[in-house]
């Protein structure tokens, strides 16, 4: 019985924010898997190690984590006047699908890097010492975003002494702004209402705030499913219960936001919505162990990745919250402490972060114009990963 020797695939392995992922340049992958379809997904899956009935992804470069079970492919870009098209692939870590609903926020702080490094971003737009503007057009949700990345000596600058809270290490701030980050195919608040009662079996009627900025998200109310806004994983993540009840507010929150028809379509649509819970500040000790004083937030906000509770916070859902807070009436702007306001500090499992939203109404209409957020990324290895020529 002969078997089929492994390929070499050119990949950059990057971490981008929170998150870490599989980078590849379109030309770069195999020709059948250079066009959407069962290739690209059998080859993306097997490069990160899923499907795992053990949940681990030893055979791969995953970590076990939503924020390492990740892919992006890069291309030139469809768009006038962008330097690059993104798309991000969520891969299940044990069920044989990969996601492609929705955007990456995180691994959005790499794609600028990527972008110059891969030959993107033209040489004449790129400084000898500054500040190279890339323009993003992401690919899933169809939105342009825009990094300011560091550049010194014509390279990209990735070492710094910018702290983002979940990450171990210090690097080089990279500026991001998610412009008009509301679903361009209908409005921001898909119900019509701020504020929505979602019926939830076996939970109750939550009042929930729904939005579609960023990435979709559900945002209740922690004191509603008995929670204080201060949790850390292991409270969440080691509690079946728990888990269960968070897929049950995510898969009818979906039905009401009309992303689904069915509850029972939630299963294949892992990656969005997006369920988190909001309360008022109080004193915690992050996973860290730092401790974060009521005083430094303004509110708190945990959310929900994947199945299980994110140990900091996804990018895209940061955009979410940025956008609710700047919006009067939201269960976030209200945990916030309410009225107008341009920018919010949160806290998470990890620690803080600040972003900012600019909203408007007109006509009776919220609108979102951008949101802005600091993240770093950096290279983690570069050349090419190996995977059965047979598995794709």
């Amino acid at each position: 019985m002969s078997f089929l020797p492994q390929i070499k695939v050119p990949a950059i392995y990057m971490r981008g924010g929170t998150s870490k992922g599989a980078f590849f340049r379109l030309q770069d992958l195999p020709e059948a898997c250079q066009v959407p379809g069962e290739a690209r997904d059998k080859l993306l899956l097997r490069v990160i190690g899923s499907p795992d009935p053990y949940e681990k992804q030893i055979d791969g470069l995953g970590n076990a984590t939503s924020s390492t079970s990740k892919t992006v492919i890069l291309a030139a870009p469809t768009q006038p006047d962008h330097d690059v098209d993104y798309l991000f692939g969520q891969v299940s870590i044990d069920k044989p699908f990969v996601d492609w609903s929705g955007n990456c926020g995180n691994l959005t702080a790499a794609v600028g890097a990527f972008a110059i490094n891969g030959g993107f971003v033209a040489k004449e737009r790129i400084p000898e010492n500054g500040v190279c503007v890339v323009r993003i057009w992401q690919a899933n949700i169809k939105k342009t975003i825009v990094a300011h990345v560091p550049i010194t000596n014509g390279e990209v600058q990735e070492t710094g002494d910018f702290e983002l809270d979940g990450v171990t290490f210090p690097a080089a701030e990279v500026k991001i702004e998610f412009m008009d980050p509301a679903d361009g195919e209908g409005s921001m608040f898909p119900t019509g209402n701020l504020v929505d009662d979602l019926e939830v079996p076996g939970v109750g009627t939550l009042k929930a705030t729904m939005i579609n900025a960023g990435i979709p998200t559900i945002f209740v109310n922690a004191e509603d499913i008995g929670y204080k806004g201060s949790e850390l994983q292991g409270d969440i993540n080691s509690d079946p219960k728990a888990l269960a009840m968070f897929e049950t507010i995510r898969a009818h929150g979906a039905v009401k936001m009309g992303l689904i028809k069915d509850i029972a379509e939630a299963a294949n649509r892992q990656h969005t919505p997006k369920v988190a819970f909001v309360a008022k500040p109080v004193d915690y000790v992050s996973s860290s162990g730092k401790q974060i004083n009521a005083t430094e937030v303004d509110l708190l906000v945990r959310a929900m990745s994947m199945g299980k509770l994110h140990h900091a916070m996804m990018g895209t859902a940061a955009v979410a919250i940025a956008t609710a807070s700047a919006i009067p009436g939201t269960l976030v702007n209200l945990a916030a402490g309410g009225g107008d306001r341009t920018e919010v500090t949160f806290g998470h499992p990890s620690g803080t972060l600040r972003v900012g939203a600019e909203a408007k109404e007109v006509n009776g209409q919220w609108t979102a114009t951008k949101a802005i957020m600091s993240r770093s990324a950096r290279i983690i290895m570069e050349g090419w990963v190996r995977v059965p020529q047979d598995s794709f």
